[in-house]
C-alpha cells in the first residue's frame, strides 16, 4: 500500500538505487508513476505492506518499507529487484551496480566508478569534507541522517588515508 514516505516510521527498512546517469523529467514522470503502481500493489505473501519511495537528484530511487506493519518476504524483496531490474531495461541504465560512487561537486551529482574514486581521493580531487552518498544506510532515520555526509563520516573515508 503506497503511503506518504514522510508517514513511514524512523524503523523502516530502505533501499536505495543509484543510477549511472540522471534522468530525464518524462522519464522521472514515467518511473514515478511506474513506483507509484508497484509499491501500490507491492505484496508480502498475499498481504499488504506499508511503502512509499523517493527519487532524489534525478539519480537516486528509495524505496522504503514499514516492516513493523508487515515485513518484505524472500519473495517481495525478488518482486521489488525485478521490478528495477525492468527500469534498468526500459530505462537503458545501471540501478544494481554497487561498485560506484555518487558525491557532489557543489550542487551537480558526480558519479564514479570504485576505482576512479579511490585514484581521486589519492590524487586529494575528493576530500574528507565532499559529500558522498552512503547507499549502505539501511532504515529511513539512516537515510534522514547519514545518508548525505562528508566522505569523512562515511565508508569512504577508508579511501582518503
Amino acid at each position: 500500500m503506497l503511503i506518504p514516505f514522510n508517514e513511514l516510521p524512523d524503523t523502516s527498512r530502505v533501499w536505495i538505487y543509484q543510477a549511472n546517469r540522471s534522468f530525464s523529467d518524462t522519464e522521472l514522470q514515467e518511473i514515478t508513476k511506474k513506483l507509484e503502481e508497484f509499491i501500490a500493489s507491492w505484496v508480502a505473501h498475499g498481504a499488504n505492506l506499508n511503502a512509499s519511495f523517493e527519487i532524489r537528484y534525478k539519480r537516486f530511487i528509495i524505496i522504503a518499507l514499514d516492516q513493523a506493519f508487515n515485513a518484505a518476504t524472500g519473495c517481495s524483496i525478488d518482486a521489488s529487484v525485478n521490478f528495477i531490474q525492468q527500469l534498468e531495461k526500459d530505462y537503458n541504465v545501471d540501478l544494481l551496480d554497487k561498485m560506484n560512487v555518487s558525491y557532489k561537486q557543489g550542487e551537480h551529482v558526480a558519479y564514479k566508478n570504485l576505482v576512479d574514486f579511490r585514484k581521486m581521493a589519492k590524487e586529494k580531487a575528493v576530500s574528507p569534507n565532499t559529500i558522498v552518498f552512503n547507499n549502505l544506510v539501511n532504515t529511513k532515520a539512516e537515510y534522514m541522517n547519514e545518508w548525505e555526509v562528508p566522505a569523512s563520516e562515511s565508508w569512504h573515508n577508508r579511501f582518503l588515508k
